[in-house]
């Protein structure tokens, strides 16, 4: 099997010629060669984030499965963090920690690793906070719309918000965090925000999560702000055709006309870097606490009752 060498660590691969993406002829092989050249500007967004792992043995057309709890075949090399599950007990999740574990796991047929809103030295206090924006009939600019929306009110409330393609159906907007609040307050302050946002234009937007009371209005998903819940991470490739991939972007390239979810792929996506530097660089440098931003949210909220 060939093998390759990432620092101390040597990643037996199998199956390369495998096709993942049918249409596109693109292989495991192919998949492993991009997360390897995409590592050094992915890493920062993957470590020490317990990943649920979505694994497609046979390629897209094939049947999936999401694995959270680390299976026994792992080697040891590979790092682990204790979490709580909801039946009471701990499971053992992996973190990517370097490179060689993210393409480990693209050998393991993961095309996404999902990873957590919070690290695993401070599970329960989440470092960022996320708004997930899937389009009503796939209308991509009422997607467009709630992520404008979403920016201006963060602006009143104080907070620098960065988006980013899902590379799905969709836009993610989100909130870095310091890290010092733990996740029932995060979700309450996300919870009011999307809130505030649909009593604003309740033409457009809604929190309501059953399909059937939406009636074609954006969902303004904050659910994911919960523990354990995950998210794409940016440059993370997607399980569809044309093997996009979740692309961050620049607040001004949101209103453009060529602008889809799924318009950056991992072969394209190099070209955009070798042009532009990654709008998501310094985003931790944002990084806030929400003390003051929840004053400014519950002012706003009392004076539009």
């Amino acid at each position: 099997m060939p093998e390759i060498r990432m620092g101390r660590h040597t990643i037996e691969t199998s199956n390369t010629d495998k096709i993942m993406f049918p249409d596109e002829g693109i292989t495991k092989g192919d998949l492993i060669d991009y997360y390897k050249k995409i590592a050094g500007t992915m890493m920062k967004y993957l470590e020490g984030r317990p990943v649920s792992m979505h694994r497609f043995p046979d390629g897209i057309t094939g049947e999936d499965f999401y694995q959270k709890e680390v299976p026994d075949y792992f080697p040891d090399w590979i790092h682990t963090v204790s979490v709580k599950v909801k039946e009471g007990g701990k499971q053992d999740q992996v973190t990517i920690e370097n490179a060689a574990t993210l393409i480990y796991l693209a050998n393991q047929a993961c095309i996404t690793p999902h990873v957590w809103l919070s690290k695993s030295d401070h599970l329960d206090r989440p470092d960022r906070m996320i708004f997930d924006l899937d389009p009503p009939d796939d209308d991509f600019d009422a997607v467009r719309h709630g992520a404008r929306a979403f920016r201006d009110l963060l602006d009143e409330l104080g907070l620098q918000s960065f988006v980013m393609t899902t590379g799905s159906r969709g836009l993610h907007v989100l909130v870095p965090l310091d890290g010092k609040q733990d996740f029932d307050t995060v979700r309450e302050f996300a919870s009011d925000a999307a809130r505030l946002l649909a009593d604003r234009n309740p033409k457009r937007f809604t929190t309501e999560s059953r399909k059937n009371k939406r009636r074609g209005r954006l969902f303004l998903d904050y659910l994911r702000n919960s523990y354990a819940q995950t998210a794409v991470p940016p440059y993370a490739a997607r399980a569809r055709g044309g093997a996009p991939v979740a692309a961050p972007l620049d607040w001004d390239e949101v209103g453009s006309a060529n602008l889809s979810p799924r318009k950056y792929t991992i072969k394209n996506i190099f070209r955009r870097l070798s042009r532009k530097e990654d709008p998501w660089s310094g985003m931790m440098r944002h990084a806030s606490s929400l003390k003051e931003p929840r004053k400014r949210l519950d002012n706003l909220v009392s004076g539009e009752d």
